[in-house]
């Protein structure tokens, strides 16, 4: 309210003023054109002007508002439609995100065209036509995801390739990733899906040099780490010694050296690299093997082993029973001990070690080297009676399956 009156008061004064000088000022206008005269006072003159003035200001900015109407028209068009494309893209990625393909699909395709983003629009409805089952028509969708786009290559093949995974297309899917690996070492998301193909095709050298990588971009932990990593290792040495004799000998040596440390102390490659170089003929170099690594963990499988090789039985048989001084009731350790004493001719000694074998657990293998034993040194009254045992035991470790009898015969 003050305001207002503040405001009035102003107005009757400027007015007041402005009365004021128009009767101290008096003046005119005589505007002659050929024979005809206009004439009005100074200040209505004044104010005739500047109307005028602001008549002409406003027409000249119409006019020039006006002048291209059609290139306005269509950027109003084109922000509509980018407007009504965005709200189409939503729609269609949530229903992506609800599964709804066909519905997601169309919605995503309609806007690609009038979308600020049609890279996102493709690639999604790609997606969709591939949860739909229609293969052929995601990889055109992908097809016009890289050509919308300047620069998409690397995007469209990532989400080609782990397309190309779903479907079990391994192969084509791992030289898809093999070729977005060179142009992008460390992508986090290019290192998972070439896991995914390595293991998919079982190429277990490619995952081995991968593994490094995996680790240092924190995409597995250290369990994952060490489990493909054992695994790895176990089938490549695994595919060495299956192949020709000799062919491979290096190749496996090579794999052992480049192992970590800690797998190196793993039973089942140790009995595996054991294997290859029995195969190769360096039997005294897996006794090496097996002799140190019963020495920084024992275990059943190594001690096995080790009563098979034939390389120095007296020196081997020495260091078992050094073992055994340690261990005396070792079940699997006494067996070797029987074989090694066999080996060296001690029939009675290897009698002695497979009896005491024996008695600490039953085993058919114990009591098929007592029967074989016996029936060598005539007697074959034992042989038999172990032999019988031997059936027993292994009959016993069988598994409960239906058995013919007289009834059914």
């Amino acid at each position: 309210m003050r305001k207002l009156i503040l405001l009035i008061v102003v107005g009757l004064a400027v007015g007041a003023l402005f009365g004021q000088l128009m009767q101290s000022m008096p003046g005119y206008w005589l505007v002659r054109v050929g024979d005809t005269s206009i004439q009005t006072s100074f200040w209505l003159g004044l104010v005739i002007l500047l109307a005028v003035f602001l008549a002409l200001h406003f027409l000249l900015r119409v006019l020039h508002r006006l002048r291209r109407p059609v290139s306005r028209l269509k950027v109003w068009n084109s922000r509509t439609r980018n407007r009504n494309a965005m709200k189409r893209t939503v729609r269609g990625l949530v229903a992506l995100a609800e599964g709804r393909w066909k519905r997601a699909e169309k919605d995503l395709v309609k806007a690609a065209d009038d979308s600020s983003t049609p890279l996102v629009n493709y690639l999604s409805a790609a997606l969709a036509a591939h949860y739909q089952g229609r293969f052929e028509h995601a990889d055109t969708l992908l097809k016009r995801a890289h050509h919308s786009t300047e620069g998409a290559d690397n995007a469209v093949g990532m989400v080609q390739a782990q397309l190309m995974l779903d479907r079990q297309q391994f192969e084509e899917a791992l030289a898809t990733l093999t070729r977005l690996e060179k142009q992008l070492p460390n992508h986090p998301q290019v290192l998972k899906l070439l896991r995914q193909a390595y293991l998919s095709v079982n190429d277990w050298e490619g995952l081995r040099h991968l593994l490094p990588k995996l680790d240092k971009q924190q995409l597995i932990t250290q369990e994952e780490r060490r489990e493909l990593e054992q695994r790895a290792y176990h089938e490549l040495i695994m595919q060495a010694v299956q192949r020709q004799p000799n062919a491979d000998a290096n190749r496996v040596r090579n794999l052992w050296a480049d192992m970590p440390d800690y797998l190196r102390s793993d039973v089942e490659l140790v009995v595996l690299y054991t294997e290859a170089l029995v195969k190769d003929g360096e039997d005294a170099m897996a006794e090496r093997l097996l002799r140190h690594s019963l020495k920084e963990h024992w275990d059943t499988r190594l001690v096995l082993r080790y009563g098979l090789l034939n390389v120095d039985a007296g020196r081997q048989l020495a260091y078992a029973e050094k073992w055994l001084q340690e261990r005396p009731n070792d079940p699997d350790l006494l067996l070797s001990l029987g074989r090694l004493s066999l080996r060296n001719a001690y029939w009675g000694k290897a009698q002695e070690y497979f009896e005491a074998s024996q008695r600490q657990r039953s085993s058919g293998v114990v009591c098929a080297e007592l029967a074989r034993l016996y029936a060598n040194l005539g007697e074959h009254q034992k042989s038999q009676l172990f032999y019988r045992q031997s059936v027993e035991l292994l009959d016993r470790s069988l598994p409960a399956l239906p058995q013919p009898s007289e009834r059914t015969r």
